[in-house]
């Protein structure tokens, strides 16, 4: 049997439409062993308007009742709600979800505009990513809720120790996951340099699947894990980010970040610190 995930689950009081409340209780139903659940209401200071004509940062116990308890009560998730007053948004988050010994923080994202694609990323997102404890889902409206086939992002072309070791953690994370929703798991590794090609047999061989679910390209990290991505019908991404020795604020025009952007599905981003 599956041991029991503890999610760790952000919600913005100001939204209307609380996505990751949402995609746990959808993706818990496919899990054998139900997840608990650690709702953290907290209001993104850098990216809410929080002067106080904002009436949906007024929440009273029947909002609480209604929008968080009943939602996880119906679907059979033990859960625990907590409020939060802190000003650092990211670090009350990554805080709690280590006292909380969490597997996996859920955090809603949302375009920057109803028709654009890209993710509306504040600093503090990006803090979150490069400091959390645990892999951080992104969770994006209009995204999957199933968890059929999930992706692998890797670079086996890395040398250096940091990065063959954040290709691991991808991988477990991936199998991990795989394993838990009973997912077809595939990996994609994409490249500039044809003189330093990935081994497609070592892919094979180190993540024991099958040709056909290794996926191999020439180009733009973003452009060949997004084509793969749609081409599979993938529900979630595993990626990875070099977090505080690789990502720092003066580099968010990255791949990680062009990434994520390349994307309409989920994302778990694996930090490597």
């Amino acid at each position: 049997m599956s041991k029991q995930q503890k999610m760790f689950v952000v919600v913005d009081p100001n939204d209307e439409q609380h996505v990751a409340l949402e995609r746990v209780k959808m993706t818990s139903q496919l899990q054998e062993v139900k997840p608990f659940v650690h709702v953290f209401v907290a209001v993104d200071g850098d990216a809410v308007d929080t002067r106080a004509y904002n009436a949906n940062l007024v929440r009273d116990q029947s909002w609480f009742e209604e929008k968080i308890r009943k939602v996880l009560t119906e679907a059979g998730v033990e859960h625990l709600v907590e409020v939060s007053w802190s000003s650092e948004w990211q670090e009350s988050i990554m805080q709690s979800a280590k006292r909380a010994n969490a597997d996996l923080i859920y955090l809603p994202v949302h375009a920057q505009t109803t028709s654009s694609r890209r993710f509306l990323f504040t600093e503090s997102k990006w803090d979150l990513l490069k400091g959390a404890y645990c892999p951080v889902v992104l969770i994006r409206p209009g995204a999957h809720d199933q968890r059929k086939t999930v992706l692998a992002a890797v670079n086996f072309q890395a040398t250096r120790d940091v990065q063959i070791e954040l290709n691991e953690k991808i991988l477990s994370s991936a199998r991990y996951i795989s394993n838990v929703y009973g997912a077809d798991l595939h990996v994609v590794n994409g490249y500039m340099d044809s003189m330093n090609y990935p081994d497609r047999g070592r892919l094979v061989k180190e993540t024991g699947l099958s040709a056909d679910h290794i996926h191999v390209d020439h180009g733009y990290t973003s452009d060949v894990v997004s084509k793969v991505a749609e081409e599979i019908n993938a529900d979630l991404v595993v990626m990875g980010t070099l977090g505080q020795n690789g990502m720092t604020k003066t580099r968010r025009g990255n791949t990680a970040e062009r990434l994520i952007d390349a994307l309409d599905t989920d994302v778990m981003v694996i930090n490597h610190g």
